[in-house]
């Protein structure tokens, strides 16, 4: 996740290559067999019932139900991004962590500053995009799952009106918005994103209330770039239906969930923490989706006609198979201000999704300044 637009014209020089989830083996690295790994986790926001944060503590779990006596895990959750972080960090380096993740763009910095201090130690940047030797980055195709809930919100609505309550406008925000529309109008050519930023990633009453104010302009489903769980229970409230994102949010919104994006980041989590136990562990980068196992979506609401869910699985499978790409165009595609952004029969590239800075026809509204 990132924090700010400064940080998104830096992110906008990232380029991820990798398409697997293991990185290739380093040689010569080796530590005590018998000795359990310890491994680090630095958290944004508390830990909810269900959201980003949430996620990457279930990722974590996962390491420890899959390696067992073999890891021992800790995390420092609610921390700041900036000096806070660094501070957390380098407590956990000097702990005796093997190895730490960073789930959150504005750890980035810190954490290259205190990997500089601790050659030993591993670290891993998930969502940034800087490396050294002992700092490696990851990240998901959000914009995948994107386009499958829009795909579900297409066949669902009835107003043919979504909302969406974004973070901020940054390229990958900005990549789940567009998947998100160009999914919608792939079943239904009449539907409209209308959006609320928020400049914020964690703010539960404003994540509530411009979920509200959008209820108030027809809207009927609703999708968010935030990390809590207020906008599903918005939905819940007011009889609407709302796209879960990161984590399945049937608990909160019984009725209101269509469909859930999740992120699973435990079999990433444990590869990499078994790499450094087998002396393995190399830096590299990252980016996987739903090939990878990264990026899933499922979990329908009982709304959702079994047609429905079938047609959204079904192109989840497409797009793991490589027969669909959310961002290829069959005819041309245009901005919402009319400029052509990709020529019929094209297909973005990685670095155009990852420096996007687009909103495309069908999304309401300019990018805020």
């Amino acid at each position: 996740m990132y924090k700010n637009l400064a940080a998104a014209s830096r992110a906008a020089a990232c380029v991820f290559f990798a398409a697997a989830i293991l990185l290739p083996p380093a040689q010569g690295q080796t530590r005590t067999a018998s000795e359990p790994v310890k491994a680090g986790f630095v958290y944004v926001s508390p830990i909810t019932e269900a959201g980003w944060t949430r996620q990457h503590d279930e990722g974590r779990k996962a390491v420890e139900a899959a390696l067992g006596a073999g890891v021992k895990t800790s995390f420092v959750e609610n921390v700041a991004e900036g000096a806070d972080a660094e501070r957390v960090i380098r407590d956990l380096a000097r702990q005796g962590h093997q190895i730490i993740f960073t789930p959150s763009f504005g750890y980035m910095e810190p954490t290259l500053k205190v990997a500089r201090d601790f050659p030993d130690v591993k670290f891993e940047s998930i969502t940034g995009y800087k490396t050294a030797e002992n700092v490696a980055t990851a990240n998901a195709r959000y914009y995948e799952g994107r386009y499958l809930a829009g795909i579900a919100a297409g066949r669902m609505t009835r107003t043919h009106i979504a909302g969406y309550v974004a973070g901020f406008p940054i390229p990958e925000v900005l990549q789940g918005i567009n998947a998100f529309a160009l999914g919608m109008r792939s079943v239904n050519p009449k539907a409209e994103v209308k959006v609320v930023w928020l400049n914020a990633w964690f703010d539960p009453p404003r994540e509530r209330d411009a979920a509200m104010t959008l209820f108030n302009q027809d809207v009927d489903v609703i999708a968010f770039h935030t990390g809590s769980t207020a906008v599903m229970a918005a939905a819940q409230e007011r009889g609407r239906m709302a796209v879960a994102y990161h984590s399945d949010m049937r608990r909160v919104g019984p009725d209101a969930q269509i469909v859930a994006v999740t992120h699973q980041w435990g079999a990433y989590y444990t590869a990499r923490v078994r790499a450094v136990a087998a002396g393995t562990w190399k830096s590299g980068q990252v980016w996987g989706g739903v090939k990878e196992g990264m990026i899933r979506v499922g979990d329908f609401g009982p709304k959702v006609p079994k047609a429905v869910q079938d047609e959204v699985l079904a192109r989840q499978q497409d797009i793991a198979a490589g027969r669909l790409h959310p961002f290829h165009a069959r005819t041309v595609v245009r901005d919402n201000e009319g400029r052509e952004q990709i020529a019929a029969g094209q297909t973005l590239t990685d670095g155009q999704i990852l420096t996007m800075n687009w909103l495309v026809e069908g999304v309401a509204g300019k990018l805020p300044r």
